[in-house]
């Protein structure tokens, strides 16, 4: 399972907003001056993502949760998001090349094909995004809120 931990900052009803830090890179590597992470994370210290879901047992604004998501669901559209654009690179300009034999026609259609899936991806990950937060695991972790069980989630606000 991947874990990351969020914090509670709206409750409206059964629809919970909970944000989450992202990662700051690897602070233990000795490569991170010179790789992208590392890099992204000095540029942008302090970025969050947020992600609203239905829960049955709502947590307090404030409360910490843990929100688990299998691996092979990551691993799955992690694949998908390097695999497909760099295969519609290479098909936009193989069909430019075969089609038209034009150099530049070719890198154009094959960067179109390009900047295409990700439009595509992105519908298609839309439409996904509701079976994604039905297999993530929400545990409310305040003291607090003790009582509360971990959560599944059936639906979303999205």
């Amino acid at each position: 399972m991947i874990r990351e931990l969020g914090e509670v900052i709206e409750v409206d009803g059964n629809s919970v907003t909970i944000a989450t830090q992202l990662k700051q890179g690897c602070g233990g590597c000795q490569q991170q001056n010179h790789c992208g992470a590392g890099l992204l994370s000095k540029a942008f210290p302090s970025r969050q993502g947020t992600l609203s879901i239905w829960m049955d047992s709502t947590p307090a604004v404030g409360d910490t949760v843990e929100l688990l998501l299998p691996e092979q669901v990551m691993v799955r559209f992690s694949f998908l998001l390097y695999l497909v654009p760099l295969l519609a690179l290479f098909a936009g300009a193989w069909l430019g090349q075969a089609l038209l034999g034009s150099e530049g026609i070719s890198i154009l259609l094959g960067f179109s094909a390009f900047a295409l899936s990700f439009i595509g991806l992105k519908r298609w990950l839309k439409m996904r995004d509701i079976r994604v937060r039905q297999l993530l695991q929400v545990n409310i972790l305040a003291a607090d809120s003790s009582a509360h069980a971990s959560s599944n989630h059936s639906r979303s606000d999205g």
